[in-house]
């Protein structure tokens, strides 16, 4: 090879060599380089129909999971951008790499687990089960194949109630509100969801209560893609930080009252 081709050759090397750098982000955390879907950007899809992890306020999106993961982006030098989409549409997202992570009260599965990875956890959560204050329902215990049970699609609600009581049992909803507006109206007969979404739909609807007793207790973390481990190390790296230094402590307590 002549000298002159030798110098086109590296020439062209070095072009493909930044063309393909320019498709990540150029953020880098403690476990290396981060590949993010757009350049210096952090795209989280979530369902911000979940108070208090979630939600619309004033045209702006709240909540637990999205100040979190603005903490989460700030550490890793990126800027968060938030996509606010169908629950049961979330891990598809993150695994076609449509999304960066998917972050939405999502509690990990051993289901789950074949398509995304997980982050380390960072919150506890708990399915509740929601009724009407004349219910006879008056304990899980009183739940069976005959009752009707309203979920939010997609969610481990629906997962779980499926599996205890059949699928002719669960009357699924697009939305946690949708759920709990068919409860109102007498259309089923309990809705099962997170403990804290349940309050906040309780407070904003007359004539409905919380079972004492608890349907379940899980832990919620953050779904990337399979092949996307810097990210994944990234984003655990900041949320030890984020533990560690009392931040997601007090994000917590900012949005649920631990006395109460």
């Amino acid at each position: 090879m002549s000298k002159f081709k030798k110098i086109v050759s590296l020439g062209l090397a070095m072009m493909l060599g930044v063309s393909l750098l320019a498709g990540c982000s150029g953020a880098s955390g403690k476990s290396g380089e981060v590949s993010t879907v757009q350049a210096g950007k952090l795209v989280m899809a979530t369902n911000a129909a979940f108070p208090p992890y979630e939600y619309v306020e004033g045209g702006n999106y709240e909540g637990i999971d999205v100040e979190i993961a603005g903490k989460i982006a700030e550490k890793m030098g990126l800027e968060l951008v938030i996509e606010d989409v169908d629950f049961d549409s979330i891990i598809a997202g993150v695994q076609s790499g449509k999304y960066d992570m998917g972050m939405a009260g999502m509690t990990v599965t051993d289901e789950r687990k074949q398509s995304v990875n997980f982050s380390e956890t960072y919150a506890t959560g708990i399915q509740a089960v929601i009724v009407a204050e004349d219910s006879s329902i008056t304990s899980v215990d009183d739940l069976s194949s005959d009752t009707k049970i309203g979920v939010q699609q997609g969610t481990t609600g629906d997962i779980y109630a499926s599996d205890d009581y059949g699928e002719s049992a669960v009357t699924r909803f697009k939305t946690g509100t949708d759920a709990v507006q068919a409860l109102s109206t007498g259309k089923i007969d309990c809705v099962i969801i997170d403990n804290e979404p349940a309050k906040a739909y309780i407070a904003a609807n007359e004539g409905l209560k919380a079972l004492e007793t608890t349907y379940v207790e899980e832990e919620y973390a953050i779904c990337t893609a399979k092949d996307n481990e810097g990210l994944l190390n990234g984003i655990n790296d900041a949320l030890k930080e984020l533990k560690s230094d009392g931040t997601i402590d007090a994000i917590v307590e900012k949005y649920i009252n631990s006395e109460g």
